[in-house]
Order: structure tokens, then sequence, then C-alpha cells
């Protein structure tokens, strides 16, 4: 069985995007309309911006969307997934892949919650931290002893390898705890926030505002959601767990293992950077892995 993966936030390079507008009539009359719905050309920043302008969230998040769910819509009768899953934004591309949004409204939906989420992140400082290593639940036991600063594991992205996320001086903390608790690296990341965690409410409120006034369909295969990282086709279902999804972490490795339990022999990776091939073959490493650019 084939699944399909769509990547996160992080993978956006500078180029992004630009040979499949110049080559795909396709490509680029969905480009265009992109360019209509969020009232600015992000094609021009994504084709020949400067790696400052596309690390702007409002500008990250849908540029990536785009520039997988536009892949996956020119592949035609070629993409035939079995199931489907992306990693927090990535989540969004998989759902309009599927069929269950439409592109515009997906793009409407990952819009608003690049600006919500930007928003969170001004009002608290906060940030994230990769941790290796260290099993999950050590890193989730320090993360619980912090009592008077939000910190929690935010990523489970594979065996060994967790991102956690809260306050400054709370991931700070705890650093320096899950070193001295035997983790191979405790690394702060150039992010803006404290992403899939509880200082993500106000956004979560926000988004969910705009997910419950929009239409989903019950997609053409299981979209494995990144909070429960079970498969759904049911549209209500689907919307609350996307809701739940900015507060809640990514179960990446769960994702992935509950896939290859039902039967996924291939992953195919759409959209920029290969970061979830890698992730996959951390999981299986006999899974076969391919990537879509």
């Amino acid at each position: 069985m084939k699944a399909y993966v769509f990547p996160g936030q992080g993978a956006q390079f500078v180029g992004m995007g630009k040979d499949l507008y110049e080559t795909n009539s396709t490509a680029k009359e969905m480009f265009e309309k992109a360019n209509e719905v969020l009232g600015f050309r992000i094609t021009d920043l994504m084709f020949a911006g400067t790696d400052e302008d596309l690390r702007q969230t409002k500008v990250t998040q849908p540029a990536i969307f785009l520039h997988s769910v536009i892949l996956a819509k020119t592949m035609g009768d070629q993409f035939k997934p079995d199931m489907v899953a992306g990693h927090s934004l990535g989540e969004f591309s998989a759902l309009v892949a599927a069929g269950a949004l439409s592109f515009e409204d997906g793009l409407i939906l990952v819009s608003k919650r690049a600006q919500a989420m930007q928003k969170a992140c001004e009002a608290t400082p906060s940030t994230m931290a990769a941790v290796l290593a260290l099993p999950d639940g050590k890193v989730e036991e320090v993360c619980a002893g912090i009592m008077d600063e939000v910190v929690v594991a935010a990523n489970y992205n594979c065996p060994g390898q967790i991102v956690i996320s809260g306050s400054v001086p709370g991931i700070d903390r705890a650093c320096e705890q899950l070193l001295a608790a035997g983790a191979k690296r405790a690394l702060k990341l150039k992010v803006g926030g404290a992403f899939h965690s509880p200082l993500m409410e106000p956004a979560r409120a926000e988004l969910a505002e705009a997910i419950n006034h929009t239409t989903f369909c019950k997609p053409v295969c299981p979209v494995y959601q990144n909070v429960n990282a079970e498969p759904q086709t049911d549209p209500e279902a689907i919307k609350s767990n996307l809701i739940a999804q900015l507060t809640a972490p990514v179960r990446w490795t769960q994702t992935v293992m509950n896939m290859i339990a039902d039967g996924a022999d291939s992953f195919t990776e759409i959209g920029p950077g290969a970061v979830l091939q890698g992730l996959v073959k951390k999981v299986s490493k006999e899974m076969v892995t391919e990537g879509i650019q």
C-alpha cells in the first residue's frame, strides 16, 4: 500500500516551486490563484525572495502548503494514495491532496493559522528545543517536573528524537536537566514560539472558528492525524482533530508505525525537503521511501 506524506515548517527554500510554475500550466494557474486569495504575490517571495522573507511565518506556512499541494495536484492520475499524513502544517496539505478540503479553503485556513500562530508567539516569549537519544518517557518526566513553567513534548519525530516546546526559561531549564539525564543533545531551535504547546491556545481558539465555518468532505483515503496518529475519514472528526492539533503534540513516530502496521510498504514525501523520508527510515530501516519536489 502506498503512503504519501507532506512536510511541515522548516522545509522551505528560496526558489521552491519555480520550475513547476514555469513548466506546468495547471501549477501556474494554481499559484496565481493563491496570489489572488492571499492578497500578495507569495510567488515572488518563494521564487526570488530571501531566506529572511521565507522565514516569516505568514509566508513560510502557505509557501510549503502551496508547493506540496500543487505538486500532488499536477501528478494527476499518478497520485493514488492508500493513506496520507502530514507533519503539523503538512496535515493541511494532506487533507487537500486527499480531497477533504478544497484548495482555496485549505490555503485560507493555512494563512489564518500562520497569522494566529504569529500573534500567539508575539504575546509570550517562547521557543522549542530538539532532544536526542533519550527515551520518550524520560523526556516527558523531565518536562512534567518543571512545575512553574510551560514545558511539554511537542513533536515525537522518530525513536530517540523529540522536540520540546514551552516558555524560554522553561526550555532552558529542561535542556540542562535533559543533558544531565543523558541526552546526546538538547539544542534550542531557531523558531519564534512554542508550537504544539498550551501557549498556542489563543491561536487554537482563533483557528477553531475558521475551521468550524469551513466545509470538509470525506477524503479519498484515510488521513492519519497528528493528535492521535489514527486513520480518519469522517469530516467532523477530522475537523475536531485539526482544531486540537495546535496545542497537542505531533505524534509522528506513532503515525508512521500505525501506517506500516496498516499495510504501508512505501512512503512518498511530496513537497520541499527530505526530512520525513529520513524520519520514516529511522522508524523502519527496511521501508521504501522517495521524494517528489
